[in-house]
């Protein structure tokens, strides 16, 4: 009996020495070895962030040549009798705007003289207010919106075309139309006046 107790306990030590509180030898190896393993790649994935600076960049738009019109140095309207007109396109006027700011508006009116021939007495002139302007349709609009004026006489400044509302460089063109309403009282002749055109 004494002889089979010692081999139990001789059992047991054998037994115990193979494990440590309960876990046997082995598997406490591994969860070590994979507790490493894991802190290891842990460490490795850390990333540290690249050193970065700032650069302010600037640059100029300059202005190219502020508000102009332009308009033809000379037209001619058709041959009439007295008591009819004399019509024609005037040749296209242009409105150009570099100005390059903010509300960039503009109204383009037109103007003209007396007609007159000879020595330009009364029954040599036709006044102003028998001369109507019609300004017709936008040619080759850029950067709009444009509005065409309304048609009427010259007796006043009458607004030819315009731009309400935008910004920066815009342009327009028009060609319009003179009708002379020739009184029936007129002197034969060429008649010759002025027509103004500017803008603001």
């Amino acid at each position: 009996m004494e002889e089979q107790a010692d081999r139990g306990r001789d059992s047991y030590s054998i037994v115990g020495s193979d494990h440590s509180e309960g876990i046997p030898m082995r598997a406490r190896s591994f969860c070590i070895a994979v507790a490493v393993t894991s802190v290891v790649g842990l460490s490795g994935s850390t990333a540290t962030a690249a050193p970065t600076d700032d650069t302010t960049v600037t640059f100029a738009v300059n202005a190219t040549d502020g508000l102009n019109i332009t308009a033809p140095a000379s037209a001619s309207l058709s041959a009439t009798t007295p008591g009819n007109d004399s019509t024609g396109q005037m040749g296209v006027v242009t409105v150009t705007d570099e100005r390059s700011t903010l509300n960039t508006t503009w109204e383009a009116t037109v103007t003209s003289t007396e007609f007159t021939t000879g020595g330009g007495t009364p029954a040599e002139t036709i006044g102003s207010e028998l001369v109507d302007y019609s300004p017709g349709a936008a040619i080759n609009p850029v950067n709009g919106p444009f509005t065409a004026g309304s048609n009427g006489d010259l007796s006043d400044p009458l607004v030819a075309f315009s731009r309400a509302s935008g910004n920066g460089n815009n342009s327009v063109s028009w060609n319009p139309t003179l009708t002379v309403n020739v009184p029936a009282a007129a002197v034969a002749g060429t008649y010759t006046g002025t027509v103004t055109h500017s803008v603001a």
